[in-house]
């Protein structure tokens, strides 16, 4: 997509510090903090929920022609057809493969730190039915079946991620075999696109508003004595999700030929966005802008990046092992090697099978655990209090876990533009070399 369909991201070295988005970000979030904890009775208005509520609310409102107009346009500019089949055979081949590490980090690390151990507590199951009613229960021909759309409309209505991208990988196909005749829809998509990029760039100046009242929100909400006997499992799960970042992902990152480091810097708006709102979805649209100018060619974007909001959630993973061990043992279950192994084949199923249900982390958290041992089921409610600090964290490794993933697939399908990886990752050393080169000449 060429780069001016990107307007709501301008060189930052030309703003001022205060005009910079994660700055802006970054100081609503201690504001919101500060607020909550000072002000509780005022932080948890309804109103101040709404801020973030409503922020949250207006990037999933163009999510869904965002990924139509990316995917379809992405498909309809590609002559092979193969391509888009190996692109996906390999986007979905790495999804299964680090979702394995992510799960296997998680069991390792609830097994040698055992946060559950001489937890006091009790767990009530009326706190979590709504979690594990009946028609919560995930299943996999029903999640197979729930991909197709009753209709297009509904599909885009709903905001269902994986139905969309269905729907779009199947127009994008229908424009490539229409070759010169489906050139005219092409360019209109591609103009659409265009449009609703500056819708993002207009609602992303109201990310410092939503992240201020998420924030305070959920400090003047569960306070910051909330935590309590928990904060350990936090600080866990946390811990775990970092080593997963720079060691897992920081050992693909290397292998691929960049710095997980320089990654992090280079989109930390969308991770502070991320933060302030604890949805992953908030900073998608930028996400998808933001690895195209890091490189990596529209079709692999396209592709990668909504497939991964459902296929690749590397903090979910983290999560439900973490938290099905941290259950397990603050009421007392000793679980076997094998029922381990099956929380990693299970966990690995259920993950895939709650995007865009609400609630989906304690969803699948559900789902696990009734295949597991169904008495650990009520044990939920121990979690439930907690649950808000969590996704956080979750939403943040699963952000980075797909960019990390867009850039690598582009590199193993040589759709990688190096040039302009660096150019993103290295920005000073690029803008020095390019000063240098325009004063020899001259000289």
């Amino acid at each position: 997509m060429p780069d001016h369909v990107l307007p709501e991201m301008p060189a930052e070295v030309k703003k001022s510090w205060h005009q910079i988005l994660y700055v802006q970000v970054l100081i609503a979030i201690v504001l919101g903090a500060v607020v909550g904890w000072l002000f509780p009775q005022f932080a948890t208005n309804e109103w101040v929920k709404a801020m973030g509520d409503g922020f949250i609310k207006l990037i999933k409102m163009v999510i869904a022609p965002i990924i139509f107009c990316t995917v379809v346009s992405g498909i309809a500019h590609i002559d092979d057809a193969k391509k888009v089949g190996r692109v996906g055979v390999k986007a979905l081949a790495y999804f299964e493969i680090v979702s394995t590490f992510a799960l296997a980090i998680g069991l390792i690390i609830g097994n040698l730190v055992g946060p559950g151990h001489g937890f006091q507590g009790h767990a009530d199951a009326a706190a979590v039915a709504k979690y594990v009613a009946p028609d919560k229960q995930i299943k996999s021909v029903d999640f197979v079946l729930h991909i197709i759309p009753d209709s297009v409309v509904g599909a885009f209505a709903n905001g269902d991620v994986l139905q969309v991208l269905l729907f779009s990988i199947l127009f994008g196909f229908a424009l490539m075999m229409l070759g010169e005749k489906g050139k005219p829809v092409r360019t209109l998509v591609d103009d659409v696109a265009q449009g609703v990029f500056g819708v993002i760039g207009i609602v992303m100046k109201a990310a410092p508003i939503g992240a201020f009242g998420a924030m305070a929100y959920t400090i003047g909400k569960f306070g910051p004595q909330a935590l309590g006997n928990l904060a350990g499992l936090i600080a866990t799960f946390y811990v775990t999700a970092a080593l997963f970042v720079f060691v897992v992902l920081g050992t693909i990152a290397k292998i691929a030929g960049f710095s997980i480091v320089r990654f992090l810097a280079y989109i930390k708006d969308e991770l502070l966005v991320v933060l302030g709102t604890s949805s992953s979805e908030s900073a998608l649209p930028q996400l998808m802008a933001k690895l195209e100018r890091a490189g990596c060619s529209k079709p692999v974007v396209g592709l990668v990046v909504p497939t991964g909001y459902s296929f690749n959630l590397d903090g979910t993973n983290i999560y439900m092992t973490l938290a099905t061990l941290f259950i397990a043992q603050a009421l007392g279950f000793d679980l076997s090697f094998q029922q381990q192994i099956t929380i990693l084949v299970v966990a690995m199923l259920t993950s895939k099978g709650a995007s865009g249900v609400t609630g989906a982390g304690f969803v699948t958290l559900a789902a696990t655990l009734a295949v597991v041992d169904p008495r650990l089921v009520p044990g939920m409610a121990i979690v439930l209090g907690i649950d808000k600090f969590m996704s956080e964290c979750r939403a943040l490794t699963n952000l980075v876990g797909n960019g990390v993933a867009t850039v690598v697939v582009a590199w193993w399908e040589g759709e990688l533009d190096r040039e302009k990886l660096d150019a993103a990752l290295h920005p000073v050393t690029v803008e020095a070399t390019t000063a240098i080169g325009e004063v020899s000449p001259a000289e």
